[in-house]
Protein backbone atom coordinates (compact mmCIF):
# COMPACT_ATOMS: atom_id res chain seq x y z
CA UNK A 1 0.00 0.00 0.00
CA UNK A 2 1.25 3.53 -1.10
CA UNK A 3 1.23 6.27 1.22
CA UNK A 4 -1.51 8.86 0.79
CA UNK A 5 0.97 11.94 -0.27
CA UNK A 6 3.11 9.33 -2.53
CA UNK A 7 -0.16 7.85 -4.40
CA UNK A 8 -1.37 11.97 -4.70
CA UNK A 9 2.12 12.93 -6.16
CA UNK A 10 2.03 10.08 -8.64
CA UNK A 11 -1.74 10.74 -9.74
CA UNK A 12 -1.03 13.93 -10.64
CA UNK A 13 2.51 13.31 -12.21
CA UNK A 14 0.37 11.52 -14.82
CA UNK A 15 -1.99 14.32 -15.75
CA UNK A 16 -0.99 16.04 -19.16
CA UNK A 17 -3.53 19.36 -18.96
CA UNK A 18 -5.55 19.88 -21.94
CA UNK A 19 -3.95 22.40 -24.56
CA UNK A 20 -4.96 25.54 -25.30
CA UNK A 21 -4.86 25.39 -29.08
CA UNK A 22 -5.65 21.90 -29.48
CA UNK A 23 -8.10 21.59 -26.85
CA UNK A 24 -10.42 24.34 -27.03
CA UNK A 25 -13.38 25.87 -28.82
CA UNK A 26 -14.45 29.03 -28.84
CA UNK A 27 -18.37 29.88 -27.64
CA UNK A 28 -20.70 32.55 -27.29
CA UNK A 29 -20.79 34.26 -24.11
CA UNK A 30 -24.93 33.43 -23.11
CA UNK A 31 -23.21 28.96 -22.43
CA UNK A 32 -20.28 30.28 -20.92
CA UNK A 33 -20.61 29.54 -17.63
CA UNK A 34 -18.67 27.66 -15.55
CA UNK A 35 -16.44 27.05 -18.48
CA UNK A 36 -11.94 27.92 -18.52
CA UNK A 37 -10.71 30.31 -20.69
CA UNK A 38 -7.84 29.39 -22.76
CA UNK A 39 -6.44 32.23 -24.23
CA UNK A 40 -5.99 36.01 -22.78
CA UNK A 41 -9.32 38.32 -23.15
CA UNK A 42 -8.73 41.97 -24.13
CA UNK A 43 -11.84 44.16 -25.15
CA UNK A 44 -11.09 47.45 -27.08
CA UNK A 45 -13.19 49.19 -24.61
CA UNK A 46 -12.06 51.79 -22.20
CA UNK A 47 -13.24 51.45 -18.69
CA UNK A 48 -15.20 54.04 -18.22
CA UNK A 49 -15.46 54.56 -22.05
CA UNK A 50 -15.85 58.10 -21.15
CA UNK A 51 -15.33 60.88 -18.17
CA UNK A 52 -18.65 60.47 -15.97
CA UNK A 53 -20.05 61.29 -13.41
CA UNK A 54 -20.19 59.03 -9.73
CA UNK A 55 -22.78 60.79 -8.21
CA UNK A 56 -26.01 62.83 -8.81
CA UNK A 57 -25.19 67.37 -8.40
CA UNK A 58 -23.63 69.45 -10.55
CA UNK A 59 -20.83 69.53 -13.17
CA UNK A 60 -18.62 72.41 -12.54
CA UNK A 61 -14.87 74.04 -13.21
CA UNK A 62 -13.62 73.91 -10.04
CA UNK A 63 -11.43 76.78 -10.63
CA UNK A 64 -15.12 78.59 -10.19
CA UNK A 65 -16.06 76.94 -6.84
CA UNK A 66 -12.95 76.44 -5.14
CA UNK A 67 -13.79 79.23 -2.40
CA UNK A 68 -17.43 78.20 -1.81
CA UNK A 69 -19.05 78.20 1.59
CA UNK A 70 -22.08 77.99 3.66
CA UNK A 71 -21.15 81.88 4.14
CA UNK A 72 -19.86 82.92 1.13
CA UNK A 73 -21.79 80.49 -1.82
CA UNK A 74 -20.49 80.74 -5.03
CA UNK A 75 -23.47 81.31 -7.87
CA UNK A 76 -24.01 79.24 -11.18
CA UNK A 77 -26.18 79.53 -14.26
CA UNK A 78 -27.00 76.19 -15.32
CA UNK A 79 -27.09 75.81 -18.96
CA UNK A 80 -28.08 71.84 -19.39
CA UNK A 81 -29.24 68.59 -17.89
CA UNK A 82 -27.63 65.64 -18.17
CA UNK A 83 -28.58 61.59 -17.10
CA UNK A 84 -27.28 58.77 -17.80
CA UNK A 85 -27.19 57.75 -21.62
CA UNK A 86 -27.37 61.94 -22.69
CA UNK A 87 -24.80 63.31 -25.16
CA UNK A 88 -23.85 66.27 -23.61
CA UNK A 89 -24.03 69.51 -25.67
CA UNK A 90 -23.03 72.35 -23.98
CA UNK A 91 -19.74 73.47 -22.78
CA UNK A 92 -19.25 74.48 -19.59
CA UNK A 93 -18.06 77.86 -19.10
CA UNK A 94 -17.07 80.23 -16.67
CA UNK A 95 -19.92 80.91 -14.37
CA UNK A 96 -21.82 77.54 -15.93
CA UNK A 97 -22.87 74.83 -14.51
CA UNK A 98 -24.61 71.41 -15.72
CA UNK A 99 -27.39 69.46 -13.45
CA UNK A 100 -25.60 65.68 -13.82
CA UNK A 101 -26.82 62.48 -12.50
CA UNK A 102 -24.99 59.33 -11.86
CA UNK A 103 -23.34 57.81 -15.08
CA UNK A 104 -24.04 60.90 -16.71
CA UNK A 105 -21.23 62.28 -19.42
CA UNK A 106 -19.08 64.52 -18.04
CA UNK A 107 -19.79 68.01 -20.19
CA UNK A 108 -16.83 69.67 -22.11
CA UNK A 109 -15.28 72.66 -20.22
CA UNK A 110 -16.25 70.82 -16.95
CA UNK A 111 -13.90 68.85 -14.48
CA UNK A 112 -15.81 68.56 -11.26
CA UNK A 113 -19.21 67.53 -9.79
CA UNK A 114 -20.38 68.73 -6.85
CA UNK A 115 -23.03 66.55 -4.98
CA UNK A 116 -26.00 67.48 -4.93
CA UNK A 117 -26.45 67.79 -1.07
CA UNK A 118 -23.95 70.48 -1.43
CA UNK A 119 -26.16 73.08 -3.12
CA UNK A 120 -29.38 74.64 -3.44
CA UNK A 121 -31.08 74.68 -6.59
CA UNK A 122 -33.44 78.10 -7.41
CA UNK A 123 -34.78 78.49 -11.39
CA UNK A 124 -32.13 78.11 -13.56
CA UNK A 125 -29.20 78.65 -10.87
CA UNK A 126 -27.44 76.60 -8.68
CA UNK A 127 -25.45 78.15 -5.05
CA UNK A 128 -22.55 75.77 -4.43
CA UNK A 129 -21.80 75.57 -0.73
CA UNK A 130 -19.22 73.72 -0.07
CA UNK A 131 -15.89 73.32 -2.02
CA UNK A 132 -15.15 70.10 -3.67
CA UNK A 133 -12.20 68.46 -4.28
CA UNK A 134 -10.54 69.34 -7.62
CA UNK A 135 -11.94 66.28 -9.86
CA UNK A 136 -13.79 64.79 -7.15
CA UNK A 137 -16.82 62.51 -7.88
CA UNK A 138 -15.16 61.74 -11.52
CA UNK A 139 -14.79 58.68 -13.06
CA UNK A 140 -12.42 59.43 -15.99
CA UNK A 141 -11.73 57.37 -18.87
CA UNK A 142 -9.80 54.46 -18.88
CA UNK A 143 -9.21 54.49 -14.87
CA UNK A 144 -10.36 50.88 -14.62
CA UNK A 145 -8.81 49.62 -17.97
CA UNK A 146 -7.46 50.73 -20.87
CA UNK A 147 -8.32 49.07 -24.32
CA UNK A 148 -5.93 46.36 -25.53
CA UNK A 149 -5.06 45.74 -21.93
CA UNK A 150 -5.47 42.13 -20.71
CA UNK A 151 -8.54 41.98 -18.76
CA UNK A 152 -8.95 38.51 -18.16
CA UNK A 153 -5.81 35.87 -18.02
CA UNK A 154 -6.28 31.99 -19.71
CA UNK A 155 -7.34 29.50 -16.76
CA UNK A 156 -9.69 31.98 -15.56
CA UNK A 157 -12.70 29.67 -14.62
CA UNK A 158 -15.80 32.12 -15.45
CA UNK A 159 -17.71 33.11 -12.69
CA UNK A 160 -20.81 35.71 -12.58
CA UNK A 161 -17.92 38.35 -11.91
CA UNK A 162 -16.35 36.92 -14.95
CA UNK A 163 -19.40 36.72 -17.29
CA UNK A 164 -20.08 40.67 -15.92
CA UNK A 165 -17.08 42.06 -16.98
CA UNK A 166 -16.96 40.07 -20.29
CA UNK A 167 -20.83 41.12 -21.30
CA UNK A 168 -19.54 44.71 -20.47
CA UNK A 169 -16.58 44.50 -22.30
CA UNK A 170 -19.09 43.11 -25.14
CA UNK A 171 -16.53 40.10 -25.37
CA UNK A 172 -19.24 37.64 -26.80
CA UNK A 173 -16.70 35.18 -28.37
CA UNK A 174 -14.39 33.13 -26.03
CA UNK A 175 -11.99 30.41 -26.32
CA UNK A 176 -12.04 28.30 -23.68
CA UNK A 177 -10.92 24.47 -22.81
CA UNK A 178 -13.11 21.75 -23.35
CA UNK A 179 -14.37 19.83 -21.00
CA UNK A 180 -12.94 16.74 -20.17
CA UNK A 181 -14.88 13.81 -21.00
CA UNK A 182 -14.71 10.95 -18.53
CA UNK A 183 -16.66 7.36 -19.09
CA UNK A 184 -18.50 5.64 -15.88
CA UNK A 185 -18.74 2.29 -15.36
CA UNK A 186 -20.47 -0.04 -12.62
CA UNK A 187 -19.05 -3.46 -12.23
CA UNK A 188 -20.84 -6.48 -10.18
CA UNK A 189 -23.77 -9.11 -10.97
CA UNK A 190 -25.24 -7.97 -7.71
CA UNK A 191 -26.08 -4.45 -9.31
CA UNK A 192 -29.33 -3.24 -10.82
CA UNK A 193 -30.89 0.53 -11.73
CA UNK A 194 -33.03 2.32 -9.15
CA UNK A 195 -35.77 1.84 -12.03
CA UNK A 196 -35.85 -2.26 -11.26
CA UNK A 197 -37.46 -3.74 -8.09
CA UNK A 198 -34.73 -5.27 -5.74
CA UNK A 199 -34.47 -9.06 -5.46
CA UNK A 200 -32.65 -10.11 -2.64
CA UNK A 201 -28.73 -9.74 -2.92
CA UNK A 202 -29.56 -7.31 -5.48
CA UNK A 203 -27.69 -3.77 -5.04
CA UNK A 204 -29.38 -0.33 -6.42
CA UNK A 205 -26.00 1.15 -8.04
CA UNK A 206 -25.99 4.53 -6.48
CA UNK A 207 -22.19 5.23 -7.69
CA UNK A 208 -22.95 5.58 -11.56
CA UNK A 209 -25.42 8.39 -10.80
CA UNK A 210 -23.36 9.57 -8.10
CA UNK A 211 -20.02 10.37 -9.97
CA UNK A 212 -22.21 11.24 -12.69
CA UNK A 213 -23.32 14.03 -10.83
CA UNK A 214 -19.81 14.55 -9.42
CA UNK A 215 -18.63 14.83 -13.20
CA UNK A 216 -20.92 17.21 -14.08
CA UNK A 217 -20.17 19.31 -10.83
CA UNK A 218 -16.57 19.15 -11.95
CA UNK A 219 -17.09 20.73 -15.46
CA UNK A 220 -16.46 17.40 -17.22
CA UNK A 221 -18.82 15.42 -19.62
CA UNK A 222 -20.17 12.45 -18.09
CA UNK A 223 -19.81 9.15 -20.86
CA UNK A 224 -22.12 7.17 -18.62
CA UNK A 225 -21.60 3.29 -19.81
CA UNK A 226 -23.99 1.38 -17.46
CA UNK A 227 -23.80 -1.54 -15.39
CA UNK A 228 -21.02 -4.45 -16.69
CA UNK A 229 -21.30 -7.82 -15.31
CA UNK A 230 -18.29 -9.75 -13.40
CA UNK A 231 -17.71 -11.55 -16.73
CA UNK A 232 -13.93 -10.95 -18.51
CA UNK A 233 -14.77 -10.92 -21.65
CA UNK A 234 -17.75 -7.96 -21.09
CA UNK A 235 -15.74 -6.39 -18.66
CA UNK A 236 -12.36 -6.12 -21.45
CA UNK A 237 -15.14 -5.09 -23.93
CA UNK A 238 -16.64 -2.46 -21.73
CA UNK A 239 -13.47 -0.95 -20.68
CA UNK A 240 -11.83 -1.17 -24.23
CA UNK A 241 -14.83 1.20 -25.65
CA UNK A 242 -14.62 3.39 -22.34
CA UNK A 243 -10.90 4.83 -23.15
CA UNK A 244 -11.83 5.39 -26.75
CA UNK A 245 -14.65 7.40 -25.51
CA UNK A 246 -13.08 9.79 -22.62
CA UNK A 247 -9.83 11.29 -21.03
CA UNK A 248 -10.63 9.63 -17.83
CA UNK A 249 -12.12 6.41 -17.34
CA UNK A 250 -13.92 5.89 -13.20
CA UNK A 251 -14.83 1.93 -13.01
CA UNK A 252 -16.14 0.96 -9.45
CA UNK A 253 -15.87 -2.25 -8.00
CA UNK A 254 -13.56 -5.14 -9.11
CA UNK A 255 -10.61 -3.74 -7.70
CA UNK A 256 -10.03 -6.01 -4.61
CA UNK A 257 -8.51 -9.45 -4.09
CA UNK A 258 -11.86 -11.47 -4.75
CA UNK A 259 -12.77 -14.05 -7.41
CA UNK A 260 -14.52 -11.82 -8.92
CA UNK A 261 -12.16 -8.90 -9.12
CA UNK A 262 -10.87 -8.99 -13.02
CA UNK A 263 -10.22 -5.08 -13.39
CA UNK A 264 -6.41 -5.28 -12.83
CA UNK A 265 -6.34 -8.43 -14.98
CA UNK A 266 -8.05 -6.96 -18.10
CA UNK A 267 -6.06 -3.52 -17.33
CA UNK A 268 -2.97 -5.17 -18.14
CA UNK A 269 -4.46 -7.47 -20.86
CA UNK A 270 -5.05 -4.02 -22.47
CA UNK A 271 -1.73 -2.81 -22.14
CA UNK A 272 -2.67 -0.78 -19.64
CA UNK A 273 0.68 0.79 -17.23
CA UNK A 274 -0.46 0.21 -13.64
CA UNK A 275 0.96 2.81 -11.11
CA UNK A 276 -1.35 2.29 -8.09
CA UNK A 277 -3.24 -1.10 -6.83
CA UNK A 278 -3.84 0.02 -3.35
CA UNK A 279 -3.60 3.37 -0.94
CA UNK A 280 -2.82 2.92 2.51
CA UNK A 281 -6.22 5.20 3.33
CA UNK A 282 -9.78 4.47 4.87
CA UNK A 283 -12.00 4.24 3.28
CA UNK A 284 -10.95 3.35 -0.20
CA UNK A 285 -8.08 1.22 0.10
CA UNK A 286 -8.55 -0.80 -2.90
CA UNK A 287 -7.80 1.81 -5.77
CA UNK A 288 -6.17 1.11 -8.89
CA UNK A 289 -4.54 3.65 -11.00
CA UNK A 290 -3.56 3.02 -14.74
CA UNK A 291 -2.66 5.08 -18.07
CA UNK A 292 -3.20 4.23 -21.43
CA UNK A 293 -1.60 5.43 -24.56
CA UNK A 294 -3.65 8.01 -26.14
CA UNK A 295 -6.20 7.27 -28.44
CA UNK A 296 -4.90 9.02 -31.40
CA UNK A 297 -1.51 6.25 -30.67
CA UNK A 298 -3.80 3.68 -30.79
CA UNK A 299 -6.09 4.27 -33.69
CA UNK A 300 -4.91 7.68 -35.41
CA UNK A 301 -7.42 9.59 -34.08
CA UNK A 302 -8.78 10.86 -30.81
CA UNK A 303 -7.24 13.27 -28.10
CA UNK A 304 -3.17 13.13 -27.96
CA UNK A 305 -3.34 12.80 -23.72
CA UNK A 306 -2.71 9.45 -21.94
CA UNK A 307 -5.77 8.20 -20.95
CA UNK A 308 -6.17 8.16 -17.15
CA UNK A 309 -8.16 5.05 -15.89
CA UNK A 310 -9.72 5.06 -11.79
CA UNK A 311 -10.71 1.52 -10.70
CA UNK A 312 -12.16 2.80 -7.94
CA UNK A 313 -13.95 0.53 -4.36
CA UNK A 314 -17.19 -0.47 -4.92
CA UNK A 315 -18.52 0.48 -1.32
CA UNK A 316 -20.75 3.93 -2.24
CA UNK A 317 -18.57 5.71 0.21
CA UNK A 318 -15.19 4.86 -0.72
CA UNK A 319 -16.28 5.50 -4.44
CA UNK A 320 -16.51 9.11 -3.46
CA UNK A 321 -14.28 9.91 -1.10
CA UNK A 322 -11.51 8.81 -3.25
CA UNK A 323 -12.85 10.85 -6.07
CA UNK A 324 -12.71 13.74 -3.80
CA UNK A 325 -9.25 12.89 -2.53
CA UNK A 326 -7.42 11.88 -5.58
CA UNK A 327 -9.54 12.47 -8.69
CA UNK A 328 -10.80 16.10 -8.31
CA UNK A 329 -7.48 17.12 -8.47
CA UNK A 330 -7.17 15.92 -11.53
CA UNK A 331 -9.83 17.21 -13.05
CA UNK A 332 -8.85 20.59 -12.36
CA UNK A 333 -5.42 19.70 -13.33
CA UNK A 334 -6.53 18.33 -16.69
CA UNK A 335 -9.31 21.33 -17.40
CA UNK A 336 -6.71 23.98 -17.46
CA UNK A 337 -6.80 25.38 -14.10
CA UNK A 338 -3.49 26.98 -12.87
CA UNK A 339 -1.86 24.96 -10.13
CA UNK A 340 -3.35 27.57 -6.99
CA UNK A 341 -7.15 25.91 -8.10
CA UNK A 342 -6.63 22.49 -8.38
CA UNK A 343 -4.20 21.34 -5.36
CA UNK A 344 -6.38 19.66 -2.79
CA UNK A 345 -7.69 22.63 -0.41
CA UNK A 346 -6.65 21.34 3.15
CA UNK A 347 -8.33 23.71 6.08
CA UNK A 348 -7.08 23.84 9.64
CA UNK A 349 -10.75 23.67 11.94
CA UNK A 350 -11.56 22.98 15.38
CA UNK A 351 -13.07 19.65 16.31
CA UNK A 352 -16.58 19.63 17.46
CA UNK A 353 -16.85 16.02 17.67
CA UNK A 354 -14.62 13.34 18.99
CA UNK A 355 -12.93 11.94 16.04
CA UNK A 356 -11.57 7.95 15.92
CA UNK A 357 -9.29 5.56 14.02
CA UNK A 358 -7.62 2.51 14.08
CA UNK A 359 -4.56 4.12 13.46
CA UNK A 360 -3.28 2.32 10.80
CA UNK A 361 -4.07 4.12 7.66
CA UNK A 362 -4.19 7.99 6.97
CA UNK A 363 -8.86 8.12 7.79
CA UNK A 364 -10.94 10.58 6.44
CA UNK A 365 -14.09 11.12 8.40
CA UNK A 366 -17.05 13.02 6.90
CA UNK A 367 -19.07 15.92 7.87
CA UNK A 368 -20.06 19.62 7.61
CA UNK A 369 -16.67 21.90 7.39
CA UNK A 370 -18.42 25.70 8.58
CA UNK A 371 -17.15 29.03 8.81
CA UNK A 372 -18.71 29.76 12.73
CA UNK A 373 -17.68 33.85 13.11
CA UNK A 374 -14.38 34.07 11.19
CA UNK A 375 -13.31 30.32 12.20
CA UNK A 376 -13.58 27.03 10.78
CA UNK A 377 -15.08 24.31 12.63
CA UNK A 378 -15.87 20.62 11.59
CA UNK A 379 -18.48 18.79 12.74
CA UNK A 380 -18.37 14.96 11.86
CA UNK A 381 -21.76 13.56 10.40
CA UNK A 382 -23.96 11.28 12.60
CA UNK A 383 -24.61 7.69 12.63
CA UNK A 384 -22.24 4.56 11.28
CA UNK A 385 -18.72 5.60 10.03
CA UNK A 386 -19.14 2.63 7.71
CA UNK A 387 -18.04 2.62 3.81
CA UNK A 388 -21.43 1.13 3.25
CA UNK A 389 -23.09 3.76 4.36
CA UNK A 390 -24.10 5.94 1.95
CA UNK A 391 -27.14 7.96 4.10
CA UNK A 392 -24.81 9.88 6.16
CA UNK A 393 -23.08 10.84 3.27
CA UNK A 394 -25.51 13.84 2.38
CA UNK A 395 -24.34 17.51 3.14
CA UNK A 396 -20.88 16.40 3.45
CA UNK A 397 -18.60 19.52 3.00
CA UNK A 398 -15.25 18.51 4.41
CA UNK A 399 -12.92 15.11 5.14
CA UNK A 400 -11.63 15.42 8.49
CA UNK A 401 -8.22 13.29 8.63
CA UNK A 402 -6.95 11.40 11.33
CA UNK A 403 -3.20 10.83 10.77
CA UNK A 404 -1.51 7.23 10.45
CA UNK A 405 -0.73 6.24 14.42
CA UNK A 406 -3.41 8.07 15.72
CA UNK A 407 -6.06 6.90 17.04
CA UNK A 408 -7.99 9.79 18.81
CA UNK A 409 -8.56 13.56 18.22
CA UNK A 410 -10.59 14.90 21.20
CA UNK A 411 -13.52 17.12 20.47
CA UNK A 412 -12.33 20.98 20.63
CA UNK A 413 -8.72 20.07 19.04
CA UNK A 414 -7.92 21.12 15.83
CA UNK A 415 -8.06 19.19 13.01
CA UNK A 416 -6.43 18.92 9.33
CA UNK A 417 -10.05 19.06 6.71
CA UNK A 418 -10.24 18.15 2.96
CA UNK A 419 -12.32 20.50 1.27
CA UNK A 420 -14.49 18.94 -1.28
CA UNK A 421 -16.22 22.07 -2.02
CA UNK A 422 -15.38 22.81 -5.93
Amino acid sequence: MLPVNQAESIILDLVHPLDSQLDSEIIDLSTATGRILATPVTSQLDFPHWDNSAMDGYAVRYTDVQSASELQPISLNIVEEIPAGYQPQKTIAAGQAARIFTGGCMPQGADTVVMQEHTQHRDNQVLILQAPKPQGFVRHQASFYRAGDPLLESGIQLGAPEIAVLAAAQCTELTVYRRPKVAILSTGNELVTPYQPLQPGQIVDSNQYALTAWVTLCGGIPKVQGIVRDKPDALKQAIAQAILAADIVLSTGGVSVGDYDYVDEILAQLDAEIHIRSVAVKPGKPLTVATFPPPSQRNKKGSSHPVLYFGLPGNPVSALVSCWRFVQPVMKKLSGLPMQRWKPRFIHATSRSELKSDGRRESYLWGQLQLVEGKYEFKLAGGSHSSGNLINLAQTTGLAVVPVGQTLIPAGETVQVLSVSL
